[in-house]
């Protein structure tokens, strides 16, 4: 009984294996198309070589997209940390400036010389114009960073484009007409004293713009000028990547009449966007 059913099952299954392509060519040919399609497409679908390899290959290219979307963060991250630590190391540099700068104003009793340029600091580094060759190689120029802080042009300043008013001087015939004070790299400021620092710092001297006298070569003296025996400085500082940094600051004098360097009392202090 068992022989037979089994000899049965192995009939049915050796009919139904040869009506098979009868049965394709038969669909093939309502489908419109060749005898062998459904028979080949029938012979790909049930094998399964080759999968492996597909599946090895997107694997792969996902973990290449991967790899390079993190090393593309890395670069992206480490760019910003260096521009954010020159732009900190900009800031000190400038103020550092600055704070030299405040100390030799003590000892300057007329702030008139500073107003028309005939004082100056010790710290400098040569003629107060011309091209510097900054640590990245850049090039900066001294005349021309003094034309921007008077009137936004790398070119000479008039008198005119000095007094205009604009949303960073708008003053008019009191803005502030800078005068270069020192400048020099930030390492040459106290030689042995302090780290290498590959920042050069530019400090200058103005008016400050709260007076109302219309004279910014000359510091006001009438008892009705608010800026009377007040002194506006400006620091610049540049670094490597192009960092840069600018402060502003204002200054009073407190104690012009007494022996020894007047004291002075710090106003305003603000950082330039």
């Amino acid at each position: 009984m068992k022989k037979r059913l089994t000899a049965e099952g192995a009939e049915t299954a050796e009919t139904a294996e040869k009506k098979t392509p009868r049965i394709l060519g038969e669909l093939c040919v309502l489908c419109g198309k060749p005898p062998h399609c459904f028979a080949l497409s029938s012979g790909l679908l049930a094998s399964e070589r080759g999968i492996a390899l597909i599946v090895s290959m997107m694997a792969m290219l996902l973990m290449t997209a991967l790899g390079s979307a993190l090393v593309v963060m890395t670069t992206i991250e480490a760019k910003i940390a260096k521009n954010y630590r020159n732009h900190s190391e900009s800031l000190y540099a400038a103020d550092a400036a600055l704070e030299r700068a405040v100390d030799e104003l003590r000892a300057i009793p007329d702030w008139n010389t500073l107003l028309s340029g005939a004082a100056t600091s010790a710290f400098v580094d040569g003629p107060p114009a011309g091209p510097r060759t900054l640590a990245d190689a850049a090039t900066l120029d001294i005349g021309a960073a003094l034309n921007m802080a008077n009137c936004a042009k790398a070119t000479g300043c008039s008198a005119a484009d000095m007094d205009a008013v604009t949303l960073d001087r708008p003053w008019g015939p009191n803005n502030p007409r800078w005068q270069v004070f020192a400048y020099g790299r930030l390492s040459d400021m106290a030689p042995g004293a302090m780290a290498h620092s590959p920042f050069y710092v530019l400090v200058m001297v103005g008016d400050d713009p709260s007076e109302n006298d219309s004279a910014p070569l000359v510091d006001g003296v009438s008892p009705g000028n608010p800026g009377s025996g007040v002194l506006a400085m400006r620091a610049e500082a540049w670094g490597p990547s192009g960092a840069h940094n600018v402060l502003e600051l204002t200054l009073a004098r407190t104690d012009s009449t007494g022996p020894g360097p007047a004291s002075l009392r710090l106003l305003s202090w603000r950082e330039i966007r």
